[in-house]
């Protein structure tokens, strides 16, 4: 129901990249690559340790020291995890950025205000920005998704979507935002103060349209601003983003029904209610979690195999993943029920206020679609699928002017797409570099390929090259259960109407800044993670302690041990029945929600042509 972002190596997130063996298959490979590499030790029977004597792998109880001091390591690391989460909430949350930025417009103080600020990337490292920056290239504006967690996502590391575009030479702008919402900011007024943003950077840049680069949801607010700001705004790049929110796999994306299981919006409305009227972004991951429990096992697994190399990067991600945001009433329950219930957008009818329709047809800018096959959040179906609703077939879209380019990964995983080192070195490197051809396309559909002989994702054209392969819109046709969606559709808007009139009063009159902090501190994505810290746990000093004797002497045994390898495939183990367990829930999920909503042939209302 609810749109959820979450989880270049597994140590981040499982669901960054996700290729298609399963993940016991991913566990066995590491383990033979592994022992492969333990081969050609040449000797195998000692591991050296710089710091410390060598320890002999014979001794009978090695593996047992070895568990032992990666328990106190993993626990440890939790506790780092826990105090990172509430200094950061301490700080007041501020973007995570591996950059230093000035702040250019702070939206709060508008005369609608709005929990939104564009901020000028300034330095990387110690280099400025006017060092290195081209003046002959338009700007960039990276939207992060505001879905839960807080910004900074696509610029959290030097190897980003930021990162790329400033090595590239380009101007970079960013749209952050606060953690608490304005006092009944809308979705409108969201849009309206997104469109200033751009115009102000329209004024910094004159004649150089700049760039959008929207993740995940930013990527329909960027759908939106271009539709809205035509011919002030130049190439927009949707990286991971939903705009065909009925379309998916039956099985594999189970996210598209979530709506129609729990009758609605009337749930998120209740859920902003409850707190005070915002919605916590804790429920947000907290669902995107429960999608596959596998890969929170996964994660937590490959930090205790691995916490001697892990620890760093799993630290890293966690900064992000643990920051929670709010969105108010009135934000989250427009974009539930206008798209990932209502799926208003591809079909034209999605009001943003009083005389204003978002008509996708009037899109001018080159759009670049970026979507992966290893997405289980926004597949490729939702990410393509709106075309052929929008242009009934290539000749229309071509007759309207549009050039529309789409490229694909095969694994990478929903936040891969936008958090991904590789990726960012290596696609996003190259959507750059191809801008100028892309803005001379004739207009049609394009599926963007990029060969790559080198296998280098650090390399530079010619070493790689880019083509634009003409497709056709027909061939983007996904079937969809339309009439069941529609039945979807239908009874969310009686429900919530209901909520709306009978119950969302006394809600409102029970809930109140105690209670919505109260029910705040108690979410268990909150809960799980401060109890780790010495603030709450005054026994974690202890666990600190232990840690940091370890770590003087740590030795960990050789990646060849055959008690590890039996560790590892215990893991495998539990992956596969946790694994198996979700796929049964989700068959489950599917089969009720076939009983609810899709009726037969007979009874079925006529489904409306696809544009």
């Amino acid at each position: 129901m609810m749109e959820m972002v979450m989880p270049e190596a597994r140590s981040d997130s499982a669901l960054i990249d996700q290729p298609k063996a399963s993940p016991g298959r991913q566990l066995a490979v590491r383990r033979d690559i592994a022992a492969a590499a333990a081969l050609k030790s040449p000797e195998p029977a000692v591991a050296a340790n710089p710091a410390g004597p060598p320890i002999n792998i014979d001794d009978p109880f090695a593996y047992q020291r070895d568990f032992f001091e990666r328990s106190i390591l993993f626990w440890d690391t939790l506790r780092q995890r826990a105090n990172n989460m509430i200094a950061h909430e301490r700080a007041g949350k501020p973007p995570l950025l591996d950059f230093d930025y000035e702040t250019l417009v702070d939206a709060r103080r508008f005369e609608r205000p709005v929990n939104y600020a564009l901020l000028r990337i300034t330095r990387i490292g110690d280099d400025c920005i006017e060092d290195c920056v081209d003046p002959a290239k338009p700007p960039v504006v990276v939207l992060d998704p505001r879905a839960g967690h807080g910004p900074g996502i696509g610029g959290f590391k030097r190897d980003s979507e930021v990162g790329i575009a400033m090595h590239e030479g380009y101007p970079v702008y960013f749209v952050s935002f606060f953690p608490e919402p304005c006092a009944g900011q809308t979705l409108a007024d969201v849009l309206h103060t997104l469109r200033r943003f751009v115009e102000d950077v329209v004024k910094r840049h004159p004649g150089k349209p700049p760039v959008l680069y929207g993740n995940c949801q930013a990527g329909w607010a960027i759908t939106l601003l271009s539709a809205d700001c035509e011919g002030l705004v130049g190439p927009a790049v949707l990286n991971g983003s939903p705009l065909s929110y009925w379309a998916g796999e039956s099985g594999v994306n189970p996210m598209r029904i979530a709506g129609g299981l729990l009758g609605g919006v009337w749930a998120t409305h209740l859920l902003a209610d409850l707190n005070d009227g915002r919605l916590d972004g804790a429920w947000l991951a907290f669902n995107f979690e429960n999608l596959q429990p596998e890969a929170v096992w996964e994660k937590y697994a490959n930090l205790f195999t691995h916490v001697d190399t892990e620890r760093e990067r799993f630290l890293e991600f966690e900064r992000w993943w643990n920051g929670f945001y709010l969105l108010s009433r009135e934000e989250i329950v427009a974009i539930v029920e206008n798209l990932f219930i209502g799926n208003r957008l591809e079909e034209g009818k999605m009001r943003i206020c009083e005389g204003c329709v978002a008509d996708l047809r009037r899109i001018r800018n080159p759009l670049v679609i970026f979507a992966s096959y290893g997405d289980n959040i926004t597949p490729p179906h939702q990410a393509l699928g709106w075309i052929p609703v929008v242009y009934k077939d290539t000749d229309d879209l071509k007759a309207a002017g549009q050039r529309i380019i789409y490229l694909t990964n095969p694994h990478a995983g929903h936040l891969g797409i936008f958090v991904s080192a590789k990726v960012a070195r290596f696609e996003h490197r190259a959507i750059l570099e191809s801008l100028g051809e892309i803005e001379t396309l004739a207009p049609g559909l394009y599926e963007m390929k990029i060969d790559n002989p080198t296998g280098d994702p650090d390399c530079r054209k010619p070493e790689y090259s880019v083509r634009f392969d003409e497709r056709a819109v027909e061939d983007l046709r996904f079937e969809t259960p339309r009439a069941a969606f529609e039945q979807v559709r239908h009874r969310s808007e009686v429900n919530e109407q209901f909520y709306k009139t009978m119950v969302s009063p006394f809600v409102r009159m029970a809930s109140n800044p105690w209670t919505a902090a109260t029910l705040e501190w108690l979410h268990p994505m909150r809960t799980s993670r401060y109890l780790m810290s010495e603030s709450f746990s005054p026994w974690m000093h202890g666990v600190a302690a232990l840690a940091r004797l370890i770590e003087k002497r740590r030795q960990p045994l050789p990646e060849d041990d055959g008690n590890l390898r039996r560790e590892r495939e215990a893991i495998d183990r539990v992956s596969e029945a946790i694994e198996n367990g979700r796929k049964q829930r989700d068959t489950a999920e599917e089969r009720v929600f076939q009983a609810l909503y899709d009726l037969p042939a007979s009874a079925r209302p006529a489904t409306p042509p696809a544009v």
